[in-house]
């Protein structure tokens, strides 16, 4: 089987991409899930994964999957380089490039920037997550939960619940999920709701979210509190986490999902987060064949 169609060598989000595109990424991931753990579809590639932003299961889901292609890896951690004496972000990527990389993985907090470095460097570039903007591999990964559950995407219903204002893993997979024709809701305290997106999809309240075919909790930033955001930890599982008596209401074919790490007790319920209907930890087994396909992608463009 070759390499999945291609129009970009990046990867930068999923507004924006169509249904066989993003198709050909969730076919192309089923086939690495089925095959041996190593491979050398991508000897003789070097991937930098470059983290200016810390998410230690993010990244080692992105190594495995270039170290099951036979690429050789390269990790970079911002706390530990020059970016903390003051070189600039691109400067550090001109830098790998020009020590020969073909590909680096790239998280980072401000948004806006990956586009600008996709327009200036050579090399391909795959978002691990920029700012409040996306992550597309984490849709990707949830996309690919639900097409092996229910067997399409097209027609199901997906209620997103959390802080879908600052919330990357809503917006990119309200873009993917409405590509491949599926209806999202968004639920939302009224501080953490993003009018920009009422458009594209509705904010409903916690009975109406509970009646989805997919209920998707998102990680609340505890922090958040601070800022006024939520009132309390247990506030906020009163209002919108799914407690067990919650989940009791959901439909009898429904699925749970959370793009983790799980505050357990705040957005959900620490019973349900391994119970039958949850798809959690399935959700991350899919990340290292998702990353797998992603990767192959940008670099056979």
């Amino acid at each position: 089987m070759g390499a999945i169609s291609v129009k970009s060598k990046h990867l930068l989000g999923l507004k924006g991409m169509d249904r066989q595109d993003i198709a050909d990424i969730l076919d192309r991931a089923a086939y690495w899930e089925r095959q041996p753990k190593v491979s050398d579809a991508l000897r003789g590639k070097f991937v930098a994964n470059t983290f200016f932003e810390n998410s230690t299961r993010t990244r080692f889901s992105f190594e495995m999957a270039e170290k099951r292609l036979g690429a050789e890896v390269l990790n970079f951690s911002a706390a530990e380089s020059s970016v903390q004496k003051g070189e600039s972000i691109y400067d550090t990527m001109r830098t790998l490039e020009s020590i020969g990389i073909d590909a680096a993985v790239i998280r980072l907090k401000p948004t806006g920037v990956l586009e600008e470095l996709a327009g200036k460097l050579n090399v391909a570039l795959v978002n691990a997550g920029d700012g409040n903007n996306e992550h597309p591999t984490q849709a990707l990964l949830d996309l690919y939960t639900m097409r092996k559950h229910f067997g399409e995407i097209k027609g199901l219903t997906v209620s997103i619940i959390g802080d879908i204002k600052h919330s990357r893993v809503a917006r990119s997979n309200l873009w993917g999920l409405t590509a491949m024709g599926a209806n999202v809701a968004f639920c939302a305290p009224d501080t953490m709701q993003a009018p920009e997106l009422e458009h594209y999809a509705p904010f409903v309240t916690m009975d109406e979210a509970l009646q989805a075919d997919i209920v998707m909790m998102l990680r609340v930033q505890l922090e958040r509190h601070d800022k006024g955001l939520i009132r309390s930890a247990e506030d906020y599982r009163e209002q919108y986490g799914l407690t067990a008596e919650r989940a009791a209401r959901m439909k009898p074919h429904a699925i749970i999902m959370h793009p983790a790490p799980v505050n357990r007790g705040v957005e959900i319920d620490d019973e349900l987060v391994e119970c039958g209907r949850s798809k959690i930890f399935t959700q991350m087994e899919h990340g290292v064949p998702i990353r797998m396909a992603v990767i192959e992608r940008v670099l056979t463009s």
